[in-house]
């Protein structure tokens, strides 16, 4: 690893080849027209369906019954029952958890479920409504960012009405612990909801105001499972009901109504909503001809903004992650629902072309967190560390923000991450010991996928260390990043489980196998397992010994096909031969041909997969979408870049779907990437043009595209024998 090539360009130091920068306008096209939130909601997406804004704490949508995995956000398409509304959902994960504060309009006091039709239903960024079969109401969702806002219309028959508030209610694994409803007057209650499940000890507050005096409230205050019957005079009006949260305080669930709702007439709330997506949509603008592709992209873009989520209250209030109130200090916005295992791979990298203002942000959560628990997030939820999944991965995303400027405190962030690689625990003590975790050491479960995860946070440590000055900690961990070469077995071509003696697994290896949670990869088999060293893909050529010993494995990873068995994990899905584009190790896979000097063989599997596992249905992805890591990947690839390297790495050519992909990358600048002669058929990239200039590398640094300027494409029907090839011109 050199020096040079783990120092950020600035933008002052860019060539002259930069060019003039265009200014980046405000959104005129309508781009929530092209989203279609049902996409994901069936086959395994687990994708939140309902009414939120961008990042906003509230997540407000219909729950269902759990039925099994797929519906870990509350809601699956085949389902045609509801059991009301709930205010926080997870979109896409592998474990169910929130559906906080459930309510359900009713014109019969002990009803408690409804039917409805997906041909009642309406959903668009920031709205969602449905017409419940059994009582004729028509319910309307809409949000601002901590507050759920509904409208309920009643038939006209009805003379009393009726809202049931069930706190009892959770999605997968969440159980409540303790909750109370209040009635505060006539037309407010409040309360609070504590649980235990994914997130040991989540917490939340609520305010809810009704438009029309309530009659009666009939309270059980069961310890873990209060809930209510409110009643209400039918008088053939809406009932609105505004309902703040908060993880702090009733209190502040109050303030955080009246700060964004007191006054907010519903349909404003909704338009509100629709030009907050828009706004972040439009950030993005592409142009084709292919409607079925507009979808898919918006969607998929729509889909990156459900998370992180917003969880400080409009007085800058949070809970931290020791359980203790803090206070932002109107410094930052403080987040939650870091699905880190999975986003480090793009949604995180996707973030920062087109978020920078959420990334200052992003980085003074995680050293906070880091300050609160001893660590920085593995899998935070709503406060609290899950320690879900394998691996360092906040160390990732903290040393991408740090090595693309984005952090304020750099000697705090290289402190946070250096301390997270140094503990004892989730088998961090045998890599300390041994040089890499040995599959028959405690604690060891995985310990092919663990070493070769941390190894990636360890090249992220090594670089910070280097951008902070500490040399001698650069030199440390950057032997470390090469722990995968230990379970690489130059014999079968393949990495391995290794014992504290240093021998392989005795018994046949088998690469096909995979058992879920009981065997050295997480989630994987050898084939999936083999690719996984994004940080270093010229060292992982090496333990070939050449670029075509190499690609020929990396081909045949296309073509091989064996029964994974019985004990497989539900997430090594969207297979092509064992490549499985519906879990996260595998998605930058395809792009290590790139660094091979074989780009070309890249592109029709780049278009395969956009083209046939991603789709404008229910059943529209192939695996979990995974807090946006599915949609990020087909966003980015869809333009024809996509980040290989985690930690401040290159965006490497792809093979893009548009005509042109313009990205708003911030500060009046933006980054357009052109196509020419794009087609079905013109896959190959046979030349490029940056700024008007030949282009001859097949990546592109992060400063380049955050500079802004032209990248242009000429295609073509077969491979280029010179574009990407040379050394050179490869990442």
């Amino acid at each position: 690893m050199k020096l040079s090539l783990i120092i950020p360009i600035t933008l002052s130091a860019l060539p002259a080849l930069l060019g003039a920068c265009a200014t980046a306008p405000a959104p005129e096209t309508d781009y929530t027209q092209f989203v279609d939130p049902m996409i994901g909601t069936g086959d395994h997406g687990h994708v939140f369906l309902g009414a939120n804004v961008p990042f906003g704490m509230v997540q407000l949508g219909p729950s269902q019954t759990v039925k099994g995995w797929d519906w870990c956000s509350g809601y699956h398409y085949s389902d045609s029952t509801l059991l009301g509304f709930s205010h926080t959902h997870l979109s896409g994960t592998g474990i169910g958890d929130l559906g906080d504060i459930l309510m359900l309009p009713t014109i019969n006091a002990d009803d408690a479920m409804a039917e409805f039709s997906h041909t009642d239903e309406i959903c668009r960024p920031g709205y969602y409504s449905v017409k419940l079969k059994n009582s004729d109401i028509t319910a309307e969702l809409t949000a601002t960012p901590r507050t759920g806002y509904q409208r309920y219309s009643y038939p006209s028959d009805a003379d009393t009405v009726y809202v049931r508030l069930d706190l009892g209610y959770g999605i997968g694994w969440d159980k409540p612990s303790k909750s109370e409803i209040k009635l505060v007057n006539d037309s407010t209650i409040d309360g609070y909801r504590y649980s235990t499940g994914w997130a040991k000890d989540q917490r939340i507050y609520f305010t809810a105001r009704f438009s029309q005096p309530i009659m009666h409230a009939a309270l059980n205050n069961d310890s873990t499972k209060a809930y209510a019957v409110l009643s209400f005079r039918n008088n053939h009006e809406p009932l609105l009901v505004k309902t703040g949260i908060s993880p702090v305080s009733i209190e502040n669930s109050e303030k955080n109504l009246v700060a964004e709702a007191a006054n907010l007439a519903f349909d404003a709330a909704a338009e509100n909503a629709r030009l907050a997506w828009n706004e972040k949509l439009g950030k993005v603008r592409i142009e084709t001809s292919k409607e079925q592709d507009k979808r898919k992209f918006y969607t998929a873009l729509y889909h990156t903004m459900f998370a992180p989520a917003v969880f400080s209250d409009t007085n800058g209030d949070y809970r931290g992650a020791d359980g203790n109130i803090h206070n932002t200090d109107g410094k930052f916005e403080n987040y939650t629902i870091f699905s880190l295992w999975d986003t480090y791979r793009a949604a995180h990298p996707l973030s920062t072309l087109i978020h920078p203002e959420l990334q200052t942000d992003y980085a003074n959560t995680f050293i906070n967190i880091y300050r609160q628990q001893g660590k920085l997030p593995v899998w935070h939820l709503h406060g609290n560390e899950t320690d879900c999944m394998i691996g360092n991965p906040g160390v990732i995303v903290l040393g991408d923000l740090l090595a693309k400027g984005f952090v304020d405190d750099s000697i705090g962030a290289y402190n946070a991450m250096k301390a997270s690689c140094m503990l004892d625990e989730r088998s961090l003590g045998s890599l300390k010991t041994y040089g890499y975790i040995p599959y028959d050491a405690p604690d060891c479960n995985e310990s092919v996928a663990k070493g070769m995860e941390y190894a990636i946070a360890d090249a992220a440590v090594a670089k910070a260390a280097a951008l902070t000055g500490n040399q001698e900690d650069h030199a440390i961990f950057s032997e470390r990043a090469k722990a995968y070469k230990h379970y690489f077995d130059s014999s079968t071509g393949f990495m391995r489980g290794k014992s504290t003696d240093g021998a392989f697994r005795n018994e046949t290896f088998n690469p096909f196998a995979t058992t879920h949670r009981a065997d050295d990869y997480c989630e994987g088999n050898g084939w999936q397992y083999v690719w996984l060293v994004p940080h270093d893909p010229h060292g992982l050529i090496g333990q070939f010994g050449s670029d075509e010993a190499f690609t020929c494995k990396l081909d045949s990873l296309f073509t091989v096909e064996s029964n994974l068995g019985e004990g497989a994990s539900p997430d090594i899905s969207g297979l092509i031969g064992q490549y499985a584009h519906g879990n996260e190790p595998s998605h930058h896979t395809i792009y290590l041909y790139n660094y091979a000097g074989q780009p070309y063989k890249a592109a029709p599997l780049l278009r395969k997969v956009m083209n046939e596992l991603y789709k404008d249905e229910p059943a529209g992805l192939c695996g979990n979408e995974d807090v946006g890591q599915m949609s990020a990947w087909f966003v980015l690839s869809s333009m024809g870049i996509y980040q290989v390297e985690p930690t401040g790495g290159k965006f490497v050519f792809g093979s893009p779907l548009f005509d042109s992909a313009t990205i708003n990358v911030g500060d009046g600048r933006t980054f357009e990437i052109r196509t020419i002669n794009n087609s079905d058929d013109n896959i190959y990239i046979q030349s490029a043009r940056l700024n008007g200039r030949p282009y001859e590398k097949s990546y592109i640094d992060f400063a380049l595209i955050k500079a802004g300027g032209l990248l242009e494409f000429e295609m073509g029907p077969v491979p280029s024998k010179t574009f990407g090839i040379e050394p050179d011109a490869r990442p």
